[in-house]
């Protein structure tokens, strides 16, 4: 919902832009939806997921460092991170990310973004959150990240899902979800599809990643949390 109402990434919300979200959240009411999950991707944009959670009653905060975000000073901002979660009753958080490795973008650093990996699934166990995890060009290297810590992660989400099948029976053995959102209506997406057709029921949580990836027939329009029933 942040990334809904501000013109740009990681800058703090305005009280405007926090009134703002409450015509997104009735909207996602009238749909019935009566709980949302706001997923951080950053210092700047986990704090909007806290104060959109202690602004809204049916709004829940997860937060984290995206692969794509981290910084030479990924460490003190892993910091910040952990202060909020160190009051994670009243910030209403209820998960570690979104984190996990993307290798698609020249620039990335390996090391760095395992070890910031690591630190974020250690503080979901530490603190008995659940970990939503993302996972691009690093299918193999995702799995050797998570197999370290096979059994101990009991709630956990391969956020928008798009790995092979492989890839989501060993995950679903491990306990946890895939995150299935608007691209399996894509076209091409045939094997995601085929996917979801072999893996139990409960082990798919349907996602919308608003505000991207809008189902086929929506498409160069802005997600929404009251589309998850489409």
């Amino acid at each position: 919902i942040n990334m809904m109402v501000k013109k740009s990434f990681d800058t703090i919300m305005t009280q405007n832009e926090l009134s703002e979200a409450q015509s997104i959240i009735n909207d996602a009411h009238h749909a019935d939806v009566t709980r949302i999950i706001n997923v951080g991707t950053s210092v700047e944009e986990s704090a909007n997921c806290i104060l959109l959670a202690q602004t809204y009653e049916s709004v829940f905060a997860v937060v984290g460092i995206h692969p794509n975000d981290l910084h030479d000073d990924w460490k003190s901002q892993m910091s910040e991170i952990k202060k909020f979660v160190t009051r994670k009753k009243e910030n209403k958080i209820v998960g570690i990310g979104e984190c996990g490795l993307d290798f698609h973008y020249p620039g990335y650093i390996i090391q760095r973004q395992k070890d910031a990996f690591k630190a974020q699934i250690e503080m979901a166990l530490e603190h008995d959150l659940a970990l939503v995890v993302h996972t691009r060009a690093a299918p193999q290297e995702t799995l050797a990240s998570l197999e370290q810590y096979a059994g101990q992660i009991k709630r956990g989400i391969i956020h928008c899902f798009s790995e092979q099948s492989d890839f989501a029976h060993q995950v679903i053995e491990w306990g946890f979800a895939i995150g299935i959102g608007g691209i399996i209506t894509y076209p091409k997406n045939n094997y995601l599809r085929d996917i979801v057709k072999q893996v139990p029921l409960p082990s798919i949580v349907l996602e919308t990643d608003s505000p991207f990836l809008p189902i086929q027939s929506m498409r160069g329009t802005q997600n929404a949390p009251q589309y998850i029933k489409k």
